[in-house]
C-alpha cells in the first residue's frame, strides 16, 4: 500500500483489534460485510490477550501450581522447593499469548478481513486517519470504535521511575522483586499481588477503602482476605499513598491513614487504582461523537453513537470493564449492521476474580441489594460439608444464591472458591433462563462435586420431600 494521500476504502471500520473488536469484526465479515481492522499492536487480541488477561492468568496459574504443591504436604506427598527459572515461565507466557493471536489471524484470513497496522484517530464524520501505518487515511461507511481502556496513574505523587509499574509493566516479569507495593485492593491488584507472592515477592497491599474488593459482597471476600493475610507480608486498609521517592535501594513510600505498612521501601511499587477509557486517544469530537463526564462514548441500546455511522463496543462505553461483556457487544453490533433486529439485554454479566480462592458471582449481589432495598432470600452453603471440597482440603469456600422470595425466582448467585469462575456459568444460565429453585433442586449434579452444592442450596427453598438430594 502506498503512503501518503492514498485513502483506503471500506464498507465497515473496526477500530481497534481486542476481545470487542475482533468479535465484531469476525461476526460482521461471517455476514458478508466487507470489514476492516485498524489495530496498533502488531496482532490481533488487545490488552487482554497481549498485557491482561492472558499473560496474567498464566502467571495466576504457574501460581496455583505453585501452591498447590507446597499444600500437598497435607496430603502426606512433599516436594522439593521450587525452582523459578523466569526466563523459562516468560518463555511459556510467549507461546501462550504467540499460539493464541496467530488463531486469531488464521480466523481473520479466513474471512478475507483486512488487517492494517496503525494508530487511527477520527478526522470527520466519514475518515480517519492513521499514524505508524502504511495507509494515511480511511474512508468508512460505518465505523465500530473498540479501543478500550488503559490503566489510571496517580498522577504528582508518583515518581518517574522504572520501578514504579502499572499492571502492563507488572506483567512484564522482567525480574522478581524482593519486596512490592500494591496500591489498590481491586481484583487486578490482588491478582498480580498473588502472582507476585507465589513467585516468592514479599507484598504489601495498601487500599484506601474499608475493604478489598469495594462492592463485591462480604462473605465472599472474606476466605479471600483471611488467605491473602498468610500468603501477602501487609494488608493496609483505610491507608492512602501521599508521596514516593527515588532511592538507590527502591521506592520510599509515605502513608496516610489508619494502617500504614510497617515497611517504607519497595523494590517495586503497583499502581493499580483502576481504568481509564481511551476515548482521548482518537478524536471523537471530530467525528461529532459526544462523551460522558468521565469520558465514555455515549450510545444506545443498539451501541450507535450520537454520529450515526459509528457505533462503540467495549471498556469505551463504560462498565463493567470485562472482555466477555466487550465479545457479547460486538456479536450484538454486528447482527445489528446487519440488519437484524438485535439489542444487548443480558440479565446479568459473570464477574470473576482469578485469585487463590477464586471469587465468582453473577446476577444480583447482596450489596446491590441492600443498597436499593430490593427484598431477597438468600440461602448459602459452606464448602465444609462437601465430600470433594475435604478431598482436595479446600473447604474455606462458600455458595450462595439470591432468590426472590415470592416466585423463588434465582436472582443473583456467588462463589468464592477453588475453581469459582468455572462453576459460575451454571449461575448464568439459570438466571438468563429465568430459573426457580425448583429447576436447580430437581436437576441431577454430578456428585461428588462442587458444583452440587449448586442443588443443595437451592434444596433449602423447597418444601421437606421435594428435593431431589
Amino acid at each position: 500500500m502506498v503512503v501518503g494521500e492514498f485513502t483506503h476504502e471500506t464498507d465497515l471500520l473496526v477500530i481497534g483489534g481486542g476481545p470487542g473488536g475482533y468479535s465484531a469484526a469476525f461476526k460482521a465479515a461471517a455476514h458478508g460485510i466487507s470489514t476492516t481492522i485498524v489495530e496498533s499492536d502488531k496482532a490481533l487480541g488487545g490488552v487482554c490477550l497481549h498485557r491482561g488477561c492472558i499473560p496474567s492468568k498464566t502467571l495466576l496459574g504457574i501460581g496455583e501450581l505453585l501452591s498447590a504443591a507446597d499444600h500437598a504436604s497435607q496430603m502426606g506427598v512433599t516436594f522439593a522447593k521450587p525452582k523459578i527459572d523466569l526466563a523459562g515461565v516468560n518463555d511459556w507466557k510467549s507461546k501462550v499469548i504467540t499460539k493464541l493471536s496467530r488463531g486469531l489471524g488464521s480466523v481473520a484470513k479466513k474471512l478475507n478481513i483486512e488487517i492494517i497496522k496503525g494508530t487511527a484517530k477520527f478526522e470527520d464524520q466519514r475518515h480517519v486517519v492513521l499514524s505508524d501505518s502504511d495507509v494515511a487515511r480511511i474512508k468508512f461507511k460505518r465505523a465500530v470504535v473498540a479501543v478500550g481502556s488503559r490503566p489510571v496513574r496517580i498522577g504528582k505523587i508518583e515518581v518517574d521511575d522504572p520501578r514504579v509499574v502499572d499492571s502492563t509493566g507488572a506483567l512484564r516479569m522482567e525480574s522478581i522483586p524482593k519486596h512490592t507495593l500494591v496500591v489498590g485492593g481491586g481484583y487486578i491488584g490482588l491478582e498480580m499481588g498473588s502472582v507476585l507472592a507465589a513467585l516468592g515477592s514479599e507484598v504489601t497491599v495498601v487500599e484506601m477503602l474499608p475493604s478489598l474488593l469495594t462492592g463485591c459482597d462480604p462473605d465472599l471476600v472474606k476466605p479471600l482476605a483471611k488467605r491473602l493475610g498468610n500468603d501477602f507480608a501487609e494488608i493496609c486498609l483505610e491507608t492512602s499513598v501521599t508521596g514516593m521517592k527515588a532511592a538507590k535501594n527502591g521506592i520510599t513510600v509515605s502513608f496516610d491513614g489508619k494502617q500504614p505498612p510497617k515497611r517504607k521501601t519497595f523494590e517495586q511499587v503497583l499502581i493499580s487504582v483502576g481504568r481509564r477509557p481511551n476515548s482521548d486517544m482518537i478524536a471523537p469530537e471530530a467525528a461529532g461523537i459526544e462523551l460522558t463526564d468521565r469520558g465514555f462514548i455515549k450510545v444506545d441500546d443498539q451501541f450507535q453513537t450520537s454520529n450515526p455511522r459509528v457505533y462503540a463496543i467495549g471498556d469505551i462505553i463504560g462498565d463493567p470493564m470485562l472482555a466477555h461483556k466487550a465479545i457479547a457487544e460486538g456479536k450484538v453490533v454486528a447482527d445489528v449492521l446487519a440488519g437484524e433486529d438485535a439489542v444487548f439485554d443480558p440479565r446479568c454479566i459473570p464477574a470473576v476474580v482469578f485469585t487463590d480462592p477464586e471469587i465468582a458471582w453473577a446476577g444480583l449481589t447482596e450489596t446491590e441489594a441492600k443498597r436499593d432495598g430490593i427484598n431477597i432470600e438468600v440461602k448459602k452453603s459452606q464448602w465444609v460439608a462437601s465430600g470433594r471440597a475435604t478431598a482436595l482440603g479446600r473447604t474455606d469456600g462458600l455458595t450462595k444464591i439470591l432468590f426472590d422470595p415470592e416466585t423463588q425466582r434465582v436472582l443473583g448467585v456467588g462463589i468464592v472458591g477453588p475453581h469459582a469462575g468455572e462453576m459460575i456459568s451454571e449461575a448464568v444460565l439459570a438466571i438468563e433462563m429465568g430459573a426457580v429453585a425448583a429447576d436447580l433442586s430437581l436437576s441431577i449434579h454430578p456428585h461428588p462435586t462442587i458444583s452440587e452444592l449448586m442443588g443443595e442450596v437451592a434444596d433449602q427453598m423447597m418444601p421437606a420431600g421435594v428435593s431431589a438430594h
